[in-house]
């Protein structure tokens, strides 16, 4: 558990280990689900999913989740809203998703009234903002960021609230992360 707010059925951010051969009874999402498969693969219903797809199931959908050979899983519940009904399959491992940016490739993989979504490889030395960001959450999945004289690898997680953070830039080798900007986070995380 990297975060949550409520109980049982609160929001949260996790990252979920799934065993060989295991699975959760079929179940609904009143308030959404967000995952970003890290390895193994993981499955729902009939579809199979490797790792590098992202998946967004919107409020009110259901699912029945497994994985044949294991699987781990960044997940986020309960944190779209309510009229949102986007359910999205994004393959990130195919070329063509990415379009490159000044300093980066990016990979969208939402776009809302409310918050932006995408995978980011941060070429070398590259800072993360170049402006202020309303809020931001970010996973290390390759490299690592630094800020602040720490260096953050990969399986980091951090959270900012609204501000200006022009010293976190990519290592010497480059980075690349899940990125959500615009999305209501609080008081700043790192874990």
């Amino acid at each position: 558990m990297l975060y949550r707010q409520g109980g049982e059925k609160g929001r949260a951010t996790s990252i979920v280990r799934y065993a060989p051969g295991s699975h959760f009874p079929p179940h609904q999402h009143p308030g959404g689900e967000e995952i970003l498969v890290l390895s193994g693969t993981f499955s729902e219903d009939d579809q199979h999913y490797p790792a590098g797809w992202y998946l967004r199931n919107p409020p009110g959908s259901s699912h029945w989740p497994f994985s044949a050979e294991g699987a781990v899983i960044f997940v986020k519940l309960w944190q779209m809203p309510p009229e949102e009904d986007c359910r999205d399959r994004i393959d990130t491992q195919d070329p063509s998703r990415w379009i490159r940016r000044p300093g980066r490739d990016v990979c969208p993989l939402y776009s809302g009234a409310t918050e932006q979504v995408t995978l980011e490889r941060l070429d070398p030395d590259e800072p993360l903002f170049t402006s202020p960001v309303d809020s931001a959450e970010m996973l290390v999945l390759a490299g690592e960021l630094q800020a602040d004289g720490q260096q953050y690898t990969r399986g980091c997680w951090i959270r900012l609230p609204a501000g200006e953070y022009p010293g976190i830039v990519a290592s010497k080798s480059g980075t690349t992360l899940y990125l959500k900007t615009g999305h209501p986070t609080g008081k700043t995380t790192k874990v």
